[in-house]
């Protein structure tokens, strides 16, 4: 899985949205000032530059060296982030930590091996939180038109053992199923808007249509991305809703 994501860390920090600053503010109401907050598959910092400044110390977490040194661009004034190579398959390695985060890294994951592994090493109290599109995502207004694009490149994903491309399953429902069952659901939407390079800087962020795994496709697949779009809207411009669930998830008091 280290290599998912080779080459998308530029575009991953510059045109993938945030998560907002209510989900934000959530976590940091969960998690408070002094924990010390795993931030697993943490890309370029996207959940762990802003979570900082609330909670003691972030250890940032991703397989992916790119975007840990990206990320320590972006947070260079930022004194309480440790950014970390690791993934879900060495949490024993990692220093201690009081909660863990996930944002959009868990579906990777064989994510019941990864909760039992945290039901172990999370302390009484310790909190598993997932930052997501919830239950029934909506998609963007130019996804079926970039979706033709990728199958027309054989840009197809890539799943992982116990993930949700493999399961079908949602994190709700591998959850209750799991020591952390006791879940708390918010919901939380902000407004975007994109343009072409946007919604191409978008395609180049995800792992199955990276810049590394189109390798001489690349400027092809841009120019024909860019010809898809202005077929779908000349005004090269679209709004979307961004969704984002925040899940939190406590072992069950006795």
């Amino acid at each position: 899985m280290t290599d998912l994501f080779a080459g998308t860390a530029p575009y991953y920090a510059k045109y993938r949205s945030d998560h907002g600053d209510q989900a934000i503010g959530h976590l940091a109401r969960t998690f408070g000032p002094d924990g010390t907050v795993l931030d697993l598959g943490c890309g370029p910092g996207t959940v762990a530059i802003p979570l900082a400044p609330a909670v003691r110390e972030v250890l940032a977490v991703d397989p992916d060296e790119e975007m840990l040194e990206t990320g320590r661009g972006l947070a260079a004034e930022v004194r309480n982030i440790r950014w970390l190579r690791g993934d879900s398959t060495r949490l024993r390695e990692l220093p201690a930590f009081d909660h863990i985060v996930m944002g959009r890294s868990f579906h990777w994951m064989d994510r019941r091996a990864v909760l039992a592994d945290l039901d172990e090493l999370l302390p009484p109290g310790g909190v598993v939180a997932l930052l997501g599109p919830g239950r029934e995502p909506q998609e963007e207004p130019w996804e079926a038109t970039m979706r033709r694009v990728r199958e027309e490149f054989d840009a197809n994903t890539f799943t992982a053992a116990g993930s949700f491309q493999v399961s079908g399953e949602h994190p709700h429902d591998v959850l209750v199923t799991t020591p952390f069952g006791d879940l708390e659901s918010a919901v939380y939407e902000h407004r975007l808007t994109y343009d072409v390079d946007a919604v191409i800087g978008l395609q180049l962020s995800y792992s199955y249509s990276s810049p590394v795994r189109l390798g001489d496709r690349l400027e092809p697949f841009k120019e024909a991305a860019r010809k898809a779009l202005l077929d779908l809207d000349p005004s090269g411009t679209w709004e979307h809703t961004e969704v984002t669930e925040v899940l939190i998830a406590r072992r069950p008091t006795r």
